[in-house]
């Protein structure tokens, strides 16, 4: 069973037409790259799947999105925003709130061991009591990640979850994305870096102007794509196995 299919979604902003036709299927175990340039529509698109935009075109576990009620679907899906606000609430708190369609009136101990678990796993535990509004731009980042880990998800989405970081906290980012799909779960992340994504993704969407151009491995990466896509002529080289884009 596929984690989530798309069939001929149209989303339309303002009377402009965003996503034209769009067809995915991504299985579990996968680790799908979205990229393309600015306007392509891949936030639109993830927000789809996530269920933020309202559409009659998504399916999770071959249910339609609108037949789970948002607890139900907090379960099964997380979706990380591009830039996640701070306030004075604390991190640990943060990350609770992934919580939520677990707890009853007050959190359980293995809600905090979940939290704990998460915390260390995005080394922030030693940020735990510390408000999200005196925090980095990097440190919120990963802890709007770790939020979302703390749902314990079946299929994880994130929209450039490596704006912000530092080049060390980029790769821990991504192998998380990574290492969730080899667990059997989903990962599809949205991504302007395309060597990052070439380096860790296994699968690579590439949209331009609301539609999906290229879907596939590493075998569709030729340098005509990129030129269709970017507008940018490039040539590809192999450096330890893996494909690195160099404009030229």
């Amino acid at each position: 069973m596929s984690a989530v299919r798309v069939r001929n979604l149209h989303f339309t902003y303002s009377g402009s037409e965003v996503l034209k036709g769009i067809n995915l299927e991504v299985g579990e175990g996968e680790f799908v790259a979205i990229l393309g340039p600015n306007g392509a529509g891949k936030s639109t698109l993830l927000k789809c799947i996530a269920g933020i935009l309202d559409c009659d075109a998504v399916e999770i576990f071959g249910r339609s999105i609108r037949d789970y009620s948002r607890n139900d679907l907090a379960k099964v899906l997380a979706y990380v925003p591009q830039r996640y606000e701070p306030g004075f609430i604390t991190v640990f708190d943060t990350v609770l709130l992934g919580r939520r369609p677990y707890m009853g009136l007050k959190p359980s101990k293995r809600d905090v061991e979940v939290v704990m678990g998460v915390l260390r796993k995005m080394g922030i535990h030693g940020l735990a009591l510390k408000p999200t509004n005196r925090l980095s731009g990097g440190e919120l980042q990963k802890v709007s990640i770790a939020r979302a880990l703390a749902q314990e998800p079946r299929i994880l989405l994130m929209d450039e979850p490596t704006n912000n970081l530092d080049i060390k906290s980029q790769l821990e980012v991504m192998e998380i994305a990574r290492d969730f799909a080899a667990g059997g779960g989903t990962s599809i992340v949205v991504m302007h870096d395309v060597n990052l994504a070439l380096r860790f993704a296994e699968r690579f969407v590439f949209m331009k102007n609301g539609k999906i151009v290229a879907d596939g491995g590493r075998e569709i990466l030729e340098p005509g794509l990129f030129e269709e896509v970017y507008g940018v002529r490039v040539e590809i080289e192999e450096v330890r196995g893996v494909p690195v884009v160099i404009p030229l």
